[in-house]
């Protein structure tokens, strides 16, 4: 038995959605999905500037903080405290 190994193809075969019985709608629906899903848009975005490294941490460590604050506050509305 011979098998098809692609190791030199380093290219993404890229995202494919049927189109069944002429519903075009479904099948946008779910090509929207597949692509949110690889994060094709958010990497895209990413990529159209360049930002430094210091502006990412920056950026992460916001986040954190957004997160652990949004936390602490349903803890105190929940519990009390």
């Amino acid at each position: 038995m011979r098998r098809n190994n692609n190791r030199n193809n380093h290219e993404k075969a890229g995202l494919r959605v049927e189109v069944r019985n002429g519903d075009v709608n479904f099948a946008l629906r779910k090509f929207k999905k597949k692509v949110q899903e690889d994060g094709i848009l958010q990497e895209l975005r990413e990529r159209q500037h360049f930002v430094k490294p210091s502006e990412k941490r920056k950026k992460a460590k916001a986040a954190g903080r957004a997160r652990w604050l949004k936390k602490m506050r349903k803890r105190e509305q929940d519990f009390g405290y």
